[in-house]
């Protein structure tokens, strides 16, 4: 495939790695969360803005299409393309907070809540506050003109930049902040300059034109290009920079934002209002608004039918039957609890007059807040996971003038009616006029799109004649494209028609997307719809909505887990269309890409709206993988366990003790005979073995009376052992990479915790054959279901016997191994050593600090456990300050995946371990030792368990 891109393409790119032209690669990119798939012919990751410039250039001079693609949460089909696929995530993620939070320099690939992170220490967040806020990025925000729950249309994009740089298709480049910025783009884009400069006198002399612009954008408005430009800015630069907001990616790209900062209301109340009918609802909402509401959400019986599903609910969407009741969220936002109390008062005055489900109890708890957003924010995804098998759940939003609303919510439950869609859901910004709805159907069934079709006409018809926009915030895309003239008539759309032309003469920018080419219906984009493939169970219920992206570990060198569920898909598809060599490639490649890569940590489940866990699924397809020869040998392996971990760890204390090369040729030479995903690489930056487990047998701990816990020390700690100081600078290649010793050698988590038990006067029963017991992961990540059962019910008995009526907490000293041990023991108390140590051991210690600044590395385990709290309260009694990166991921060492893959480990703590390094911290901590041997390795300097400098601190 590389052979058919043009040669100036090929040559625009410095390194030609980064061009991407394997199917896997191709079909893994085509998918954003829009029900349209566009395969491209080749995804080329930039490296910075001149290199999109070139790429640009020579798109327009091969008249070859080009899309710029970031967090592909697009709902409209603005983010993929059949043509050059330019990923601008990877390479763009600088981030400059200015003027003490103020103002802030981005650049597109960050996403808006890594830039709220940063923000939030100065008490400032970024304006527009989409839903999808954890994995959209700004540079979609930007291109989309995204706005969100609070943000309506004066704290959104257009309003909160003060400056840009941006790329042309041309190639040119310009900061709108150079007081020459105008003289510039005048000298190197004269004829651009002066018809833009025609095109804005021919807008701002009709006053029809003019009269239309000022109406449509008073309400939130992304239908075309930001026409309101012309009628704020009247010179050259600011002009084009204001139109490129919201023309989703169709006019050029824009390389870096200068964006004013909103402040963050300190005092928030929160709360959920039950109404008995949506007209109830939407017709409470003036007065709502009245009261100064910073956000009112509407949600409708479906949304709260599918909210009551979630892990955690609201009290007011609950006890009561479920008919045609409507949810709204309400907030208010204050500067002291004095104002905050006056405008909770209005709005509960406002709510006493109307018939509600209960009372709507306003709350400053974050817990209740958290969950009552959490329904919202996921509310898309949620909705769409729970549809029928085999159907497509299709998103769209539209805007009408407050007072219209609660009769266009009645036009719109009048369509679906009429166009027999059931189960629709409409849910949005009530504040704002601004409703989504949600339709599920089998398109790719006889007569299904011709339905689609004819509900859209209905649609657009009611939207207009309420004086509303046909999209708000979501961009026009490919699905609102062919609409744009029926909301701006002949004269405007002719106006962005030419402004395309003036900035893009060859066509090539994201075609399609935005304003047609010629005349027609959504019908037009039917070849491209996105049909539902069904695949594993484990899967099935993707909606590709991307949120699971930004958590993943393996991102940035293979495939995400919404790229793996796609290429399954893919493959699928493949199969049903006889193409078996293209099925048969995307299996080799998805091999590495797609199981030997991903970390299976779960990180993925903590963030999708629908509850998927994609390593569940590549654990099962591994197990698939293997034969009968190696389940049986893992299977020996747990039968065997004890002289297993022993053999390790002795074998690492040998390795420790020659020079690095030797171990390390020697595992290169079996991976290369048995495979890089079956062989450990060994490298300098291992340490020893660590000691046996099995002298801990009985009880540790002092005090009187009867063991308050079952300790289950992990095996990780007796294979692996602590840093040590002499490990410091002396170990060649592995170590000499910049590790500085520690201040002593450490002891380790288990004898850590042991020691502290005996100060505390606590008392712990280690179960008999401690040695051979593990937590199960070493097999449950590979997919040996086999060996895994031999482990659960060795454990399973051990622990019965330590401990008969199964009353004392069973704990352990690695988060990851305390989750393993959480899934083995179903109905036993399990407890990771550092939330115990927090609870019952610190209040009866004394600590003096020992450190100024701790780099605190929290693990996809003690995320999941919900231990982060726990592990920071032992960070801060021993340091002055403990610090938790802002670029905070999943180390990915997965057990043996950083030793299998050490590649794995590199991509996913290098943004991480370069925060860190910055801070120049004076110890760096975490709670699991394989996580610590990879952030040791990442960083440069030796990481310990957070309970080993707890005992150092409490001596």
């Amino acid at each position: 495939m590389s052979a058919e891109l043009p040669r100036t393409v090929r040559a625009a790119v410095a390194d030609p790695s980064r061009i991407r032209t394997r199917a896997i690669d191709r079909a893994a990119a085509a998918v954003d969360a829009s029900h349209y798939l566009l395969t491209p012919s080749a995804v080329i990751v930039a490296s910075d803005a001149r290199e999109v410039g070139a790429l640009m250039r020579a798109a327009t001079e091969a008249r070859t299409p080009i899309t710029f693609r970031s967090g592909g949460t697009s709902l409209s089909g603005q983010a993929s393309g059949d043509g050059l696929l330019v990923d601008v995530r990877r390479g763009f993620r600088s981030i400059e907070v200015l003027d003490d939070g103020a103002r802030v320099r981005v650049q597109p690939g960050l996403t808006v809540r890594q830039v709220n992170a940063r923000l939030a220490r100065h008490g400032t967040r970024l304006g527009p506050d989409p839903a999808s806020e954890a994995a959209c990025t700004i540079g979609g925000v930007i291109a989309n003109n995204s706005s969100g729950m609070a943000c309506g249309t004066v704290e959104n994009t257009y309003r909160t930049l003060e400056s840009m740089t941006f790329v042309l298709p041309s190639g040119t480049s310009i900061d709108t902040a150079s007081p020459d910025a105008d003289a510039e783009l005048a000298a190197r884009e004269p004829r651009l300059v002066d018809a833009l400069m025609r095109l804005r006198a021919r807008v701002v002399s009709n006053p029809e034109s003019v009269r239309t612009i000022e109406q449509r954008f008073a309400m939130k408005n992304t239908m075309g290009y930001g026409l309101n430009s012309f009628l704020d800015y009247d010179t050259p630069a600011q002009l084009l920079a204001h139109l490129l907001i919201g023309s989703e990616g169709t006019l050029g790209f824009v390389a870096e934002a200068v964006l004013r900062t909103v402040r963050v209301r300190p005092r928030v109340a929160t709360a959920v209002a039950v109404f008995p009918t949506l007209n109830a609802a939407t017709r409470a909402l003036p007065a709502l608004v009245e009261t100064g509401a910073a956000t009112l959400e509407l949600m409708d019986s479906t949304s709260i039918r599918v909210g009551r599903g979630l892990a955690t609910v609201p009290d007011a969407i609950t006890g009561f039957e479920l008919r045609d009741h409507t949810a709204l969220l309400i907030e208010y936002g204050a500067d002291d609890d004095a104002r905050l109390r006056r405008l909770v008062a209005g709005g509960e005055s406002a709510l006493g007059d109307e018939e509600l489900c209960g009372a709507a109890r306003f709350s400053s708890d974050a817990a209740p807040r958290s969950v009552a957003w959490a329904l919202r924010k996921g509310l898309y995804a949620s909705v769409a996971g729970a549809r029928p098998a085999g159907t497509t759940a299709l998103l769209e939003d539209v805007v009408v003038p407050v007072d219209r609303l609660a009769d266009t919510c009645a036009g719109l439950q009048a369509l679906f009616a009429r166009h027999d869609y059931r189960d629709s859901v409409v849910f949005g910004h009530a504040k704002d006029g601004n409703l989504h709805f949600m339709l599920t159907d089998r398109f790719g069934e006889s007569g299904g799109l011709a339905r689609l079709d004819r509900f859209t006409e209905d649609m657009v018809d009611l939207v207009l004649d309420a004086g509303g926009n046909l999209k708000a915030e979501h961009g026009t895309g490919r699905a609102m494209a062919p609409y744009v003239r029926r909301q701006y008539g002949d004269e405007l759309t002719e106006v962005m028609r030419e402004l395309k032309r003036i900035v893009d003469p060859a066509g090539v920018m994201n075609p399609g997307v935005l304003v047609e080419e010629g005349e027609g219906s959504a019908a037009a984009s039917h070849e491209q719809f996105k049909l539902p493939v069904t695949i594993e169970s484990e899967a099935d219920r993707c909606v590709e909505c991307g949120y699971c992206e930004p958590v993943c570990p393996s991102a940035d060198l293979t495939l995400t887990p919404r790229q793996r569920i796609a290429v399954r898909r893919a493959e699928e598809t493949a199969l049903a269309a006889g193409e078996e060599r293209l099925a048969a490639e995307l299996r080799r490649d998805y091999d590495y890409s797609g199981l030997q890569t991903c970390a299976a940590d779960g990180m993925c489940r903590t963030v999708c709206p629908v509850g998927i866990d994609t390593g569940q699924l590549v654990k099962r397809l591994r197990g698939e993988q293997y034969g009968a020869g190696s389940e049986a040998a893992w299977a020996g392996a747990a039968r065997g366990w004890g002289a297993a971990t022993r053999v390790g760890s002795l074998s690492l204390s040998a390795a420790h003790a020659v020079p690095p090369a030797l171990p390390r040729a020697a595992t290169r030479a079996a991976r290369a005979v048995a495979g890089d995903d079956a062989v450990p690489l060994y490298d300098g930056s291992l340490p020893p073995g660590g000691p046996a487990r099995a002298p801990l047998t009985g009880v540790v701990g002092t005090g009187e009376g009867a063991p308050s816990l079952v300790f289950l020390p992990a095996c990780v700690g007796s294979m692996f052992g602590p840093e040590r100081a002499e490990d410091g600078l002396g170990r060649g290649a592995g170590r000499g990479a910049g590790v500085a010793g520690s201040a002593e050698s450490g002891i380790g988590a288990t004898a850590a915790f042991v020691r502290l038990l005996e100060r505390a006067g606590i008392r712990a029963i280690v179960p008999e054959g401690i040695e051979s017991l593990c937590c199960g992961t070493p097999w449950s990540s590979k997919g040996h279901a086999r060996g895994h059962r031999v482990m659960s019910e060795r454990v399973a008995a051990a622990v019965r016997a330590a401990d008969p009526e199964g009353s004392l907490p069973v704990v352990s000293d690695a988060s990851s191994c305390t989750e393993g041990f959480e899934k083995l023991l179903a109905g036993l108390r399990v407890e990771d050593a550092v939330a115990f140590t927090a609870r019952e051991i610190l209040p009866r210690l004394s600590v003096s600090p020992s450190f100024g600044v701790l780099a605190v590395h929290p693990t996809c385990s003690s995320r999941q456990l919900g231990i982060d709290d726990a592990l920071l309260a032992i960070a801060r009694a021993v340091a002055d300050e403990a610090r938790v990166p802002d670029d905070w991921r999943c180390c990915a060492f997965a057990g043996d995946r950083g030793m299998l893959h050490p590649e794995l480990t590199a991509s996913a703590t290098g943004s991480e371990a370069a925060e860190v390094r910055e801070w120049g911290a004076d110890a760096h901590a975490s709670c699991n030792r394989t996580c610590e041997i990879g952030m040791t390795r990442a960083v440069g300097r030796p990481y310990t368990h957070v309970l080993e400098l707890l005992e150092r601190a409490s001596r």
